[in-house]
């Protein structure tokens, strides 16, 4: 397919740049409009180059989503545009519910008001809750609900507002639920580039006490794949969950991070957990690979070796966003 015209919300963020970069190379007829708020998280250098057009504006406004749709005659909605650093989400909730729920709500009603083809809404894991260590389980699509903490709470509550305005007004929704994503340009309060940035500047990597918690790791090329083939040839309706099936503790990332870096262990430090630690995620992604023949192509040991070689090569983009992270993991709790 050619020629279709996509609003992706989120844009600047680190997926939402990252699918606006793999489409425009994947589909060079396309039409790719970028909506983003430009929160702190939020980078417009990360668009630069792609020749996409850029609205600084909220998913929660509607007069203005409305336009924009109208303007450039959008027919796919791709909607990244979400808070979502579990430990602002502990100390400044509202903010989540605002953009994450009432946000996504508005966005899906001007959606509805425009008569899109079709509006897919990028979710996380962690609306499942969370999995016991020494367990064999993993999440299915059919898994219940059982978010813990703010932002997985209001992430659970935009996919249901998303399936409402299916059920309800028959606007032609796929929601894809995904891992923990990694890669290039993701804002350093994140695991992997806050690791990577610290270990880089000689810096603590500050562990939560539960060091052994552990997530499922899926590089951000590999996601944006999976959501080119749900919009291309997924059922409407329906919900895709995105995992690689690789799992590594926290511990084991930093270990792997010093090791990319050359630097000591003795960088790691222990900082109390977060409240509301979720111990392990775990994605069964097998309706994804069965009915759209997806399959992770980037090993995690060589796709994290890349990111670490990202970050270590592009001071110029992390070095001024480090003084901008709302939480320092460090104190946040005591």
């Amino acid at each position: 397919m050619s020629g279709r015209r996509l609003l992706v919300t989120g844009a600047a963020g680190f997926i939402g740049s990252n699918f606006v970069r793999y489409w425009s190379q994947r589909h060079p007829d396309d039409h790719a409009v970028a909506l983003d708020l430009l929160t702190y998280a939020g980078d417009p250098r990360n668009l630069e180059g792609l020749g996409v057009r850029l609205v600084e504006g909220d998913i929660g406004d509607l007069e203005l989503v409305e336009r924009v749709l109208a303007e450039e005659a959008i027919a796919v909605v791709v909607n990244f545009a979400a808070e979502s650093h579990n430990s602002l989400a502990v100390l400044d909730p509202g903010r989540f519910f605002r953009t994450n729920v009432l946000g996504t709500q508005t966005l899906l009603e001007a959606a509805r008001r425009h008569g899109v083809a079709r509006f897919h809404h990028v979710s996380t894991c962690e609306v499942y809750g969370d999995l016991p260590l020494d367990s064999g389980e993993s999440f299915t699509e059919e898994s219940p609900y059982r978010p813990r903490t703010p932002y997985n709470a209001s992430k659970a509550a935009a996919d249901h507002a998303v399936r409402a305005y299916h059920e309800t007004f028959g606007l032609p929704v796929t929601i894809t639920n995904c891992s923990n994503n990694y890669g290039p340009r993701q804002f350093p309060e994140k695991i992997v580039p806050l690791f990577a940035t610290n270990a880089l500047d000689d810096r603590e990597l500050p562990l939560y006490a539960s060091t052994q918690n552990r997530r499922e790791w899926l590089h951000v090329d590999d996601h944006c794949r999976a959501i080119e083939l749900v919009l291309d040839a997924g059922r409407e309706g329906e919900t895709y969950n995105v995992g690689s099936g690789v799992e590594r503790s926290i511990e084991e990332i930093a270990d792997l991070v010093l090791g990319l870096t050359g630097k000591p262990e003795s960088l790691k430090t222990i900082v109390p957990d977060r409240p509301g630690h979720d111990r392990r995620y775990l994605l069964d992604s097998s309706k994804l690979r069965a009915e759209l023949a997806w399959e992770p192509e980037i090993p995690f040991e060589g796709g994290l070796r890349t990111t670490v070689e990202w970050y270590a090569a592009n001071r110029s983009w992390w070095e001024p966003l480090k003084e901008r992270a709302p939480v320092a993991e460090t104190s946040a709790w005591r």
